[in-house]
């Protein structure tokens, strides 16, 4: 077994839950597999006139809550075991945060970078003409996630809504605003998680103005997490990161200028004024407050004991591994965990299923305030499981995201 492997890793947590828990191993077993895994090959004709296969892949998990959700990620080393362990945690995700909903994710093996855009259209058609029988609104509902755009899903819609001959606003969320988005789905997965570290912090008693931050990974969540912490709180960011490379000023860094400059020239690498660090070493800055925003397995048990940092938001999905949860929550180090700190994404992504229901859309005040209240009570129902239960926040995460799908199931007479 590796420690690095996500889908592993999935499970491991789901069986530490089903110890506390202390469910019967055949409810353990039927949680620790996806309901239905779809291989689908995609030929795609390229710009040069020739085919290309792709390799793709739509994992539904769990449907006991409501119809599936999860994001399709477009990325050159995508594999089915993430997929699988980004389904999973999506399911505890959705019941965290209590929306009606289930766990589902979708990736395409490829590099979108290297795509033209007419190529990227292609490909985005033939995915979900490949998957299209399995997914709906009343189904399957997918959303942007790695390297996927609002433009994309609104080519994935508008080819759903081909196949079935009429629109189909409902099947994708994530969608540009013209197109059935909703308001504040942009910056929704960090604006989530600032939330939790507000209440986190309320919690431990940590004044976030002037609280040092470092954010490792700087795409959608990094970038929006940086501007919100400095926005919001008052906080002062010293030191960002992508994948090639990280920047740091102790002073803090001028967040807006670090836009623009990544905007510009497509890192934050050489930003005026600043020191270059490595995304290693911004892990164990002694700041304030670490927001992992990046890909999976950054935060091992090489590193876990070097880390510094008061509280942890995990933006991005599986950056712990479970040896080095242990060595954080034994340091006193207060995590947020993945399917927590970064449900703000899918439930704003209900809310827009919501709106695409009754076609009624809301304005982004709402959507923040309601985002607000869904979060807030996720981190408190998660708190108050690692209190009764004397475990970490993951853990106590776990428990009461898993307790919910298993009572769903019950009810169902599933099991």
């Amino acid at each position: 077994m590796s420690e690095n492997n996500p889908f592993e890793i999935a499970q491991r947590q789901l069986d530490e839950c089903a110890r506390i828990l202390n469910l019967d191993d055949s409810i353990r077993d039927i949680l620790r597999v996806p309901m239905r895994e779809i291989h689908v090959s995609i030929p795609v004709r390229m710009d040069n006139g020739n085919f290309r296969v792709f390799k793709g892949f739509r994992v539904q998990y769990n449907n006991a809550r409501g119809p599936m959700k999860g994001g399709i990620r477009f990325h050159p080393d995508e594999t089915i075991d993430t997929v699988k362990a980004l389904a999973a945690w999506m399911t505890w995700k959705t019941s965290i945060v209590d929306v009606p909903l289930g766990g589902g994710k979708g990736g395409v093996i490829c590099n979108p970078k290297e795509m033209s855009d007419g190529e990227l259209e292609r490909l985005s058609r033939a995915y979900i003409q490949s998957i299209s029988e399995v997914v709906g609104p009343e189904k399957d509902v997918p959303a942007p996630d790695v390297y996927t755009t609002p433009q994309i899903m609104a080519w994935m819609m508008d080819e759903f809504s081909k196949i079935y001959q009429k629109n189909q606003f409902g099947l994708i969320t994530g969608k540009p605003l013209e197109l059935g988005g909703s308001a504040g789905r942009g910056d929704a997965t960090a604006r989530g998680g600032c939330y939790t570290i507000r209440e986190a912090a309320n919690y431990l008693g940590i004044d976030l103005k002037g609280a040092t931050v470092a954010i490792q990974g700087f795409g959608n969540a990094g970038h929006f997490a940086a501007s919100l912490v400095s926005s919001l709180f008052g906080c002062k960011v010293v030191a960002v990161s992508d994948s090639k490379g990280g920047i740091m000023d102790e002073n803090g860094l001028a967040v807006e200028a670090v836009i623009k400059h990544k905007v510009k020239t497509g890192s934050v690498v050489g930003f005026p004024n600043s020191k270059p660090i490595s995304n290693i070493e911004l892990l164990e800055l002694d700041v304030d407050l670490l927001i992992p925003s990046a890909l999976e397995n950054v935060i091992t048990s090489d590193n876990a004991s070097n880390i510094k940092a008061k509280i942890i938001c995990e933006l991005a999905n599986g950056p712990t591994t479970p040896e080095a949860d242990e060595i954080l929550y034994n340091n006193g180090i207060h995590v947020i965990p993945d399917f927590l700190a970064n449900a703000g994404g899918v439930t704003v992504s209900y809310f827009e299923m919501v709106q695409n229901f009754y076609m009624y859309y809301w304005e982004e005040a709402l959507v923040h305030e309601r985002l607000d209240k869904k979060m807030t009570s996720a981190y408190h129902a998660t708190l108050h499981a690692s209190n009764k239960y004397n475990v970490n926040m993951r853990k106590a995460a776990y428990v009461v995201a898993v307790e919910r799908v298993v009572k769903a199931m019950q009810l169902r007479g599933r099991i």
